[in-house]
C-alpha cells in the first residue's frame, strides 16, 4: 500500500498541493513542505486515537459516512472557486478532534520549520484535513476494512509500517510539543538528518524533501 508521503508525490498529491496552496494563498513549495511534515503527524495522531475502542469506533463511523473518499472525486470543483467555508470548518473540527490540546504546538513547530507563519500553517491544515480523511476513507473502502484492528493496520501501513524508532519518535515528539519551541531543533535534526538515508522511510522522504 502506498504511504501518505508517496501520495504527495503522485499526480493526485500534486493536484492537492497546488489546490491547497492556491486556496490558502501560499507558495506551492512551502505548502508542500507543510503537508510533508503535517500529514504523517496527523496520521500518527489518528493512529493513537484509534488505539482505544471508542476512538476506533468514532473513526470508523466518520470514514463510513462523511469521509468516504468522495471528496477526491471532484478536487477540481473543491479548489475551483476557492474552498468552501464548510470544508474549512470541517477541517478545523477534525484537527481539534485528533490533535486536541496539541494543535497549537504542532502548528508552531511546523511553522518554524517551513518558514510560514502559524496562521498560514493552520489554514493549510484546515483544508488538508478533510482531504486526508477522504484518502483514508477511500483506502478503507478499497481494502474492505471493517474492524478496529484492520483500521490500525491501515493507518500503520500508510505511515509506513516499517518505520525506524527514530521516525516514530520524531512524530511522537511533534505530537508532544507543548508549544514552547524546545523540541524544534530536535525535529529539524530528525528531518534534515534523514537526508542521507536510502531506505525511503519517513525520515528519508522528509530529509530528501527538506535537504534539497
Amino acid at each position: 500500500m502506498a504511504g501518505i508521503l508517496d501520495l504527495l508525490n503522485s499526480d493526485l498529491g500534486k493536484q492537492i498541493v497546488s489546490g491547497v496552496a492556491g486556496s490558502t494563498g501560499n507558495d506551492s513549495n512551502k505548502t508542500n513542505s507543510v503537508l510533508t511534515m503535517a500529514l504523517p503527524v496527523l496520521m500518527k495522531a489518528m493512529e493513537r486515537n484509534a488505539s482505544s475502542p471508542e476512538g476506533a469506533q468514532g473513526l470508523q463511523r466518520a470514514l463510513e459516512t462523511k469521509h468516504d473518499g468522495s471528496i477526491l472525486d471532484n478536487l477540481g470543483s473543491l479548489f475551483g472557486g476557492g474552498v468552501d467555508e464548510s470544508v474549512k470548518q470541517d477541517g478545523a473540527g477534525i484537527l481539534g478532534h485528533i490533535l486536541g490540546g496539541k494543535q497549537q504546538g504542532v502548528e508552531k513547530v511546523i511553522s518554524q520549520k517551513s518558514g510560514l507563519d502559524a496562521g498560514s500553517v493552520a489554514n493549510i491544515l484546515k483544508v488538508a484535513a478533510p482531504i486526508l480523511m477522504g484518502v483514508l476513507g477511500k483506502q478503507k473502502k478499497e481494502q474492505n476494512v471493517s474492524d478496529s484492528s484492520g483500521l490500525g493496520g491501515l493507518l500503520g501501513g500508510m505511515l509506513g509500517g516499517n518505520d525506524t524508532k527514530n521516525e516514530q519518535s520524531f512524530l511522537e515528539k511533534i505530537l508532544d510539543a507543548d508549544g514552547d519551541g524546545s523540541i524544534v531543533d530536535d525535529v529539524a535534526g530528525m528531518v534534515l538528518g534523514g537526508s542521507n538515508k536510502k531506505s525511503g522511510g519517513l525520515g528519508g522522504l522528509l530529509g530528501g524533501l527538506f535537504g534539497k
